[in-house]
């Protein structure tokens, strides 16, 4: 839920001034997750590839397990639409990104009882994750806060919202979705004036967020894999050198992240429920 998640600093030296977001850039960007949603909804119905790398070749395949039993992380980016040239967002960049972890001697249910643990996500999570809570639960449905923290040359601060879906396929498969339903940047975050800036007036570094789960026990443990799509604005000119790196970098690192917390997280609940 938390994997690929690129965000933003306050305001930036030097930043173009603040303008409205081309209608056409979330436009796009919802053609890009339907297609996205559609195809991981078409995998879901047959059944098979249920993991990415189940799709590679033999031997690409058995080097991919090998490793992730070894304790690496399986780090992929995609293109929904196959290459860049095929697919463009206006005044906007998607990022695109897959992991895969294996958390060995963990059960199917250990794993959901973190993830869903959204209350104490700050613990799992941090320092990415400084707050945390669940809004509303129904079920397997639930609406979540998030406020996250990153820096990486500008410090970054943002409130978020979720709605999450849970779904149990088979007593060994479990899938999950979410989506950003309020992304908003915290201008002096933890003072007395801290507040969100309107979208119309933020510095664009994170406009939208949509993640796909699954998870499969197997093999004596939990694969967990997510896949993340993210919407920014283009980098500015003059600024790539600044922002560049953030852009580019934020995603991919952020989503390893996530993927090692979660390993570490269902791992000390066990060790804690052991000595118990």
């Amino acid at each position: 839920m938390l994997g690929g998640l690129l965000l933003q600093g306050g305001p930036v030296l030097g930043a173009p001034s603040p303008r409205n977001i081309n209608p056409k850039t979330y436009g796009a960007f919802a053609k890009y997750v339907q297609a996205t949603d559609d195809r991981n909804n078409s995998e879901l119905r047959r059944g098979a590839d249920f993991l990415w790398i189940d799709g590679l070749p033999e031997l690409e395949r058995k080097r991919a397990y090998a490793g992730l039993e070894q304790g690496q992380i399986q780090v992929q980016q995609r293109n929904t639409f196959g290459s860049k040239d095929d697919f463009q967002c206006p005044d906007c960049m998607i990022h695109h990104w897959m992991a895969l972890v294996f958390i060995p001697g963990a059960r199917l249910d250990d794993l959901l009882r973190v993830l869903e643990d959204y209350d104490h996500h700050a613990e799992y999570y941090s320092p990415d994750v400084v707050k945390s809570r669940i809004i509303s639960r129904d079920g397997d449905h639930f609406h979540v806060f998030l406020r996250f923290h990153r820096q990486k040359v500008i410090t970054v601060v943002l409130n978020t919202e979720h709605d999450i879906n849970y779904w149990r396929d088979s007593s060994s498969r479990a899938h999950s979705r979410s989506r950003a339903t309020h992304i908003a940047e915290v201008e002096n975050a933890g003072k007395g004036d801290e507040r969100e800036k309107p979208r119309e007036n933020d510095d664009g570094f994170l406009w939208g967020m949509e993640t796909w789960w699954r998870m499969e026990e197997k093999n004596h443990g939990v694969y967990v894999q997510s896949e993340v799509v993210s919407l920014t604005r283009n980098l500015p000119a003059g600024l790539g050198w600044m922002i560049g790196p953030f852009v580019t970098s934020v995603p991919k690192e952020s989503l390893t992240f996530t993927m090692e917390a979660t390993r570490r997280a269902v791992l000390a609940q066990e060790k804690a429920k052991n000595i118990q």
